[in-house]
């Protein structure tokens, strides 16, 4: 297992000031810092472990903490607030260092204003409303991307905003250093899982390299017989096993070769640090099959993946996963594979050849073996699941050539019109928003990918932070899409991508 303890890591919580207002108007501001900081993680409504940290009053303090922040491998991001006024010239060069991501929380200690008894003190104290201009100004003015937050410290509404913006810097820290195997090459000809592998490690600070089939096989051969067979075991306690594959049955070597590939493509991860993987059908040379099950438990286990070579899917699904870390529903590697065209009743059958995590699986999951027409080995195996009703989102990420486009597809899943009985695969059905017709004009328009990280546990609201804070473009297909108006917001995205860069100087 690769999944994160999320206590393990903290957001910063830094509070602006100054020395005008004397020490007890800066003693009371630590305290009531001290308190928010306390309240929201004893209500546990952050993900992560909120850290308080003095009250900045001047540019030398701020440069050092921002350099601290940089320099901690705990620290995801800051949250701050201005509870006085803090000129925020002395924000510039803490500011100007700094690379971790920022939220800026609007609030104030008190949520009323006490009509009666509310005096000059009382006002002195409490200038959240303009001090927060003040420092907004200098994040716009730098042109500085962050999440502004609005409300009381609180309220359920600001504290479920912080929760997601919280979960999106969390998985651009997981990013931060992330190593990604590619296994074998891209899928021949294919153009969309191509891209800059350059940079994107430059963007977004993973890396991409490739690794011969024959790196993987080694770890795979390697895998001796008795840890085979108590994985064997393990596979028979989780899953209903179709009767061939149980033992004494005729392609039992099926599942115990599928049991092989997956420890040794475990042992290879684990002994790379790889955080993502992505394999392609059409280099299999040394491996009696391709690997099905294998890939889907490695996925349960929290590992990014992107088939045939796709890398920007596997990172995407490693971050959404993150993201979603111990919320209900769950995430996975994804393609709209056909559709059901029947007017008003349109919608989508989402599936890959077996690649489906079963994290986001209802009921039982069978494990069976059934031919593949595809690479030409033998019959794989494969968990088998159907997936629960509720709302979930699809996401891509493209490589466009001057810039990396992220597109969010909200969804609702729903039951299949009828059983799927000769339908081998893990599966799911989904309507998206705002129609099939619509969604799919404007995923086309948009240059949407066929693969997606699709997610039961992750919101758009998460992506949309987590796109900011990447620096990634990122386009909505949801409700209020408009086919006339989504063309015209790509052309003037490419507009200002065209111009951004001199824009940032």
């Amino acid at each position: 297992m690769i999944n994160i303890e999320l206590k393990n890591y903290e957001a910063w919580f830094i509070t602006g000031s100054q020395h005008l207002y004397g020490d007890e108007v800066l003693k009371k501001v630590a305290a009531d810092s001290q308190a928010i900081v306390k309240g929201l993680n004893d209500v546990g409504s952050v993900p992560v472990k909120m850290v308080y940290k003095p009250v900045q009053t001047g540019p030398e303090s701020i440069s050092r903490i921002m350099q601290e922040a940089n320099n901690s491998e705990n620290c995801i991001g800051l949250v701050t607030w201005m509870h006085t006024f803090s000129p925020a010239k002395m924000w510039i060069n803490g500011l100007k260092v700094l690379k971790k991501p920022i939220l800026h929380l609007h609030t104030q200690f008190n949520r009323d204003i006490p009509w009666d008894s509310i005096d000059m003190d009382f006002m002195n104290l409490n200038q959240s409303a303009h001090g927060g201009r003040e420092y907004g100004f200098m994040l716009s003015r730098m042109r500085r991307n962050r999440k502004v937050v609005v409300g009381h410290w609180k309220d359920a509404g600001v504290q479920k905003q912080l929760d997601e913006w919280l979960r999106a810097a969390l998985a651009w820290h997981d990013w931060q250093g992330m190593k990604i195997a590619r296994i074998g090459d891209n899928m021949r000809q294919v153009a969309v899982t191509e891209g800059d592998k350059v940079e994107a490690e430059l963007e977004f600070g993973y890396s991409v390299n490739g690794y011969g089939i024959g790196d993987l096989v080694d770890y795979v051969n390697a895998v001796p017989d008795h840890r085979i067979k108590e994985h064997l075991q393990l596979l028979e306690s989780l899953y209903t096993l179709m009767p061939d594959i149980h033992e004494g049955g005729e392609r039992r070597s099926n599942l115990k070769e599928a049991a092989r590939i997956e420890l040794g493509m475990s042992d290879f991860l684990d002994s790379g640090d790889f955080r993502a993987f992505t394999t392609t059908f059409e280099d299999l040379h040394g491996l009696k099959q391709l690997p099905g099950h294998a890939v889907q438990r490695l996925m349960e286990a929290g590992y990014g993946f992107g088939a045939e070579g796709d890398w920007k899917t596997a990172a995407l699904v490693r971050a959404m996963k993150v993201m979603g870390t111990g919320l209900n529903g769950g995430t996975s590697f994804m393609e709209d594979y056909t559709y059901h065209l029947e007017p008003e009743k349109m919608k989508v059958l989402g599936a890959h050849m077996l690649e489906i995590c079963p994290s986001i699986a209802s009921g039982d999951i069978s494990m069976e073996v059934h031919e593949l027409g595809i690479g030409g080995k033998d019959d794989p195996v494969r968990l088998v699941f159907d997936v629960e009703s509720g709302p979930g989102i699809n996401v891509s990420v493209m490589d466009m050539g001057d810039r990396f486009r992220m597109l969010v597809n909200p969804c609702r899943v729903v039951p299949a019109d009828k059983p799927l009985p000769n339908l081998p695969v893990a599966r799911v059905v989904w309507e998206p928003e705002p129609d099939l017709p619509t969604a799919a004009a404007a995923w086309i328009h948009a240059g949407g990918a066929h693969h997606t990280g699709f997610s039961m546990a992750v919101s758009a609201e998460m992506m949309e932070d987590f796109a900011d804070v990447a620096g990634i473009e990122v386009l909505f297909i949801d409700e209020d899409t408009n086919i006339r108006e989504f063309k015209k917001e790509i052309r003037w995205n490419d507009l200002y991508y065209h111009f951004s860069n001199g824009l940032k100087k």
